[in-house]
């Protein structure tokens, strides 16, 4: 058993704090190793308490504790107690200032928490329990305080940066400099910022709505400095639909934005110094896709918008963490929707929800939006906290509509600017803005799981109605057995036989009303009937993914490919014909475990050809309505599920659709791709080469030279890196007898660039080829790869687990392997470490063979000394 076996921290214990801060004063001297940090804390007895003085108790861990003083005293070892997590003052007074100085070791943090230097750079990352490793401090975020911060260092860090407005800056003795900052607005610790280092600096300035001028700063590394204008205009992008949307104007003088390329996350949203990984700043059509640039875009959205929704107004305690991700991933989702294509995006956001959110909640590690009780809170930065919290949101705006969701939005803010609240304070805000009572609705942040909502239908000819029985389930999760109805928004559409809209008509009411209808289902089981339906109607149920749900509708076959060619809904098209895909491909699944033939039967083949031959839709969309489930979608609606079989049925799918329709993609292909015009983000362009590249991949899977001559002539004179990643991506999957030549060429000529450099290890560990698995190895003893970097630890190591067949071979070395790396991780950086082990949690949906020798390794693990993040996923995972 690990001695770090952490304690459970519960949502019903939350206490207000004793002690509440008003300023901060902080005063830096950087060095390398010995970095000193001295803190003058200005703190009063809250009201809130009782009037009862209590004893001091700071967070602090791994600080070389120099001195204490109180009120300007310094107090003797027996007067304060020192422990491993915290600093203990047992008598203070009710208003008192401390002033407390350490010492840290930022070249040796590998865990990149707290205060770090990585390649020649200091840095901080505080959210969630960062700050604890800078001073002793109440580190959580229900403390705000005004900071005041001075950076000293030697001049060899040009550039020294916090929060807020620079105040002043100067020469001091022995080639040193400073900085003093003040942020005026009121935050939590875990939104500080500090990052010293020999930067160059690009700006812009944005006008306000209310005519104020803000000075734009994106401070990177030298060799960066020609890959930042897509960030640049991004950042102002986002300004300005913050503005137009919401009604939202930025409240600083100044907006910066840092790229450091050793970061655990994508990006910070420290107050007005916002820290990134440089995968999510660094841009150019030499060097970057476009789903690279829209990554870009959705993720600076995304930092600026917590201004408000997460700075401004806070989360009270971790719990709350969906108050400020959940909101704040909905709005960046609907800049990217405004900015592109807002039908692609919405596929997107919802097969990301499908392939990693609904398998974390039919999992070990399933947790309510709000979560009831946590270990390691680091462990709780998932994709239920924010892309599940995402669709709550969503329902919110789709039960009350967009504008009074806007007033409420408002309000929230106006009630709350400068505090720290909860999700029930949101919530509020939602009802009072909309006039609706949202009660039955908050079980969405309280339970967790996906609930299953059943429709039938039953259309009377006569009578010309059609009534709809929907009912919804959930099942038990841990710490659940039980679960209450949800409150579900489900969006309804009627297409007649020419496919075309019906106006709906709900019993009772006068008139017919819009083509799409939302029905409230708040119970176990609701009837509703539609009046004046004047022929059996095809159904489109849960319009643009209406809520969060695993849908189950009697629906044939034939109606699926009849709206996957019809429905107006952009969303339920795609839909239709993934739900269609997902039938053949597990019939499939079945006959292949049965000893059988299988392959994909003429109505679908036929119903993917004719959308293959669609000239009407938007490129983009035709993308996403061609490309078959993924193997770990398959996965999920299999128990015991056997990933090699997944990899050659799917496999077998596409090749079988390439054969049938080889000259039309053959035709489609040469039509889409060129190299004669400049690079364009516009929609058009993105829509026209995704389809070009979707078509060579398709045809390269049926190994032809010709194809792969193609694809060779492709990579060699591509003008932007989609097309040339698109080629080498193909090629590297591929027999091709140029395929090693691509590899090393493309290493030789990209290896100084570290994100293109992380493709170049995700693509080979990704590959189906029979001998990936021992390519993994070899890449692992890489000059190029290294464990200090998380985005090269999840270029090769994550997208090794997301190679199903790959990595669950079946003698269980795929395990090994990943667990060796796990273990190496664990001991420099906790958090990447815990965050690779999440396919180790999945291990009852596997075949018996595999399941075993998958508990087998966890077991074995739990008995080593792990980190608390390590040790809550694995013990977890066998509770």
């Amino acid at each position: 058993m690990s001695k770090n076996t952490p304690e459970t921290i519960y949502l019903k214990d939350y206490k207000t704090p004793a002690y509440l801060l008003d300023q901060v004063e902080l005063d830096f001297h950087l060095y390398d190793s010995a970095t000193r940090v001295s803190s003058v804390l200005h703190l009063s007895l809250n009201p809130d308490r009782g009037g009862v003085l209590e004893p001091l108790v700071l967070d602090g861990e791994q600080l070389q504790l120099l001195e204490v003083k109180l009120d300007g005293n310094v107090l003797a070892t027996d007067q304060y107690c020192q422990s491993d997590v915290s600093l203990a003052i047992p008598k203070v007074p009710e208003t008192f200032t401390l002033e407390i100085t350490t010492e840290i070791d930022p070249l040796n943090n590998t865990a990149l928490e707290g205060l770090y230097l990585t390649s020649g750079n200091f840095c901080t990352q505080c959210e969630a329990q960062g700050f604890r490793r800078i001073t002793y401090y109440p580190d959580r975020p229900d403390v705000l305080a005004k900071f005041r911060v001075r950076i000293e260092a030697d001049k060899q860090y040009s550039v020294l940066l916090s929060n807020g407005n620079l105040l002043e800056q100067g020469d001091l003795a022995a080639g040193r400099h400073y900085a003093v900052w003040e942020d005026p607005f009121r935050k939590p610790c875990y939104l500080f910022a500090l990052v010293a280092g020999d930067l160059v600096c690009l700006e812009d300035h944005y006008t306000t709505a209310s005519g104020r001028d803000v000075l734009l700063q994106i401070y990177v590394e030298e060799r960066n400095s020609n890959y930042c204008d897509h960030a640049m205009l991004s950042l102002k992008k986002s300004m300005q639909w913050d503005e137009e949307t919401f009604g939202l104007e930025y409240d600083l003088d100044r907006f910066m934005i840092v790229a450091v390329d050793d970061f655990n996350m994508g990006a910070m949203e420290n107050k007005g110094l916002n820290i990134f990984n440089s995968k999510y700043v660094l841009a150019h059509p030499d060097t970057a896709t476009d789903n690279d640039y829209l990554g870009v875009e959705s993720v600076i959205g995304h930092e600026y918008f917590h201004n408000w929704t997460g700075n401004r107004v806070t989360c009270r305690d971790w719990f709350q963490l969906s108050l400020k991700e959940g909101l704040t991933v909905f709005r960046d989702q609907q800049f990217s929707a405004d900015m592109n294509s807002a039908a692609v995006k919405r596929i997107d956001d919802v097969r990301i929800l499908r392939q990693f959110q609904f398998p974390e909640d039919a999992g070990p590690m399933a947790h309510p939006v709000r979560p009831a009780a946590y270990q390691e809170i680091n462990n709780f930065y998932t994709t239920t906290i924010y892309n599940k919290g995402a669709e709550v949101i969503r329902m919110m705006q789709t039960l009350i509509g967009e504008e009074k969701f806007i007033a409420g939005v408002q309000l929230y803010l106006q009630r709350h600017d400068g505090s720290a609240v909860t999700c029930d304070d949101f919530v509020k805000a939602m009802e009072d803005a909309g006039d609706i009572d949202l009660t039955t609705f908050k079980r969405w942040y309280s339970q967790a799981g996906t609930p299953q909502v059943r429709i039938e239908q039953s259309y009377d000819a006569a009578q010309q109605t059609l009534t709809l029985k929907i009912s919804q389930e959930c099942a038990a999760t841990p710490g659940q057995p039980q679960k209450e109805p949800f409150h579900i928004p489900v969006a309804i559409g009627f297409l007649d036989a020419t496919g075309r809209d019906m106006p709906l008509r709900l019993r009772g009411e006068a008139k017919l009303a819009a083509t799409t209808r939302i029905l409230e289902l708040t119970q176990s089981v609701q009837e509703f009937t539609f009046v004046a339906v004047d022929q059996q109607p095809i159904l489109s149920p849960l319009r643009g993914f209406s809520a969060p749900v695993r849908l189950h509708c009697d629906v044939s076959d034939t109606d699926l490919a009849f709206r996957m060619a019809h429905d107006s809904d952009s969303f339920n098209r795609w839909e239709a014909g993934q739900t269609l895909a997902l039938h053949e491909l597990l019939r499939m699944y079945d006959d292949h475990r049965q000893g059988q033939s299988f392959a994909l039967q003429p109505i679908f083949v036929d119903a993917w050809k004719e959308a293959l031959t669609d000239r009407q839709v938007d490129k983009s969309l035709l993308t996403q309505l061609l490309t078959l489930p993924s193997e770990q979608y398959l996965a999920d609606h299999l128990q015991g599920y056997d990933p090699q079989i997944i990899r050659e049925v799917r496999d077998q799918a596409i090749i079988q659709l390439a054969q049938s329709a080889e000259p039309l993609l053959l035709q489609c292909y040469q039509q889409c791709f060129v190299t004669d015009t400049d690079y364009s983000l516009a929609p058009a362009q993105v829509g026209q080469r995704s389809f070009a590249n979707f078509c060579l991949d398709m045809l390269m899977a049926l190994n032809g030279q010709e194809i792969q001559q193609l694809c060779l002539q492709q990579y060699r004179s591509a003008t932007n890196m989609t097309d040339r990643l698109a080629a080498f991506a193909a090629l590297v999957d591929s027999s091709a007898a140029e395929r090693q030549a691509i590899i090393d060429d493309f290493y030789q000529q990209w290896q100084q660039h570290p994100l293109l450099l992380d493709k170049w290890f995700s693509l080979q560990a990704l590959s189906h080829r029979p001998d990936t698995f021992s390519v993994v190895r070899d890449l692992l003893q890489h000059p190029a790869f290294t464990l200090k970097n998380p985005n090269r630890v999840r270029a090769l190591l994550g997208a090794f687990y997301q190679n199903l067949s790959a990595f669950h071979r079946a003698d269980g070395a795929g395990y090994q392997l990943l667990i060796e790396q796990i273990m190496q991780l664990d001991q420099r950086n906790p958090q990447v470490a815990a965050r690779m082990a999440a396919p180790l949690t999945r291990w009852k949906s596997l075949e018996s063979g595999r399941r075993e020798l998958l508990k087998a390794v966890l077991v074995r693990l739990q008995q080593l000394e792990l980190s608390r993040d390590l040790y809550e996923i694995i013990n977890k995972s066998l509770s």
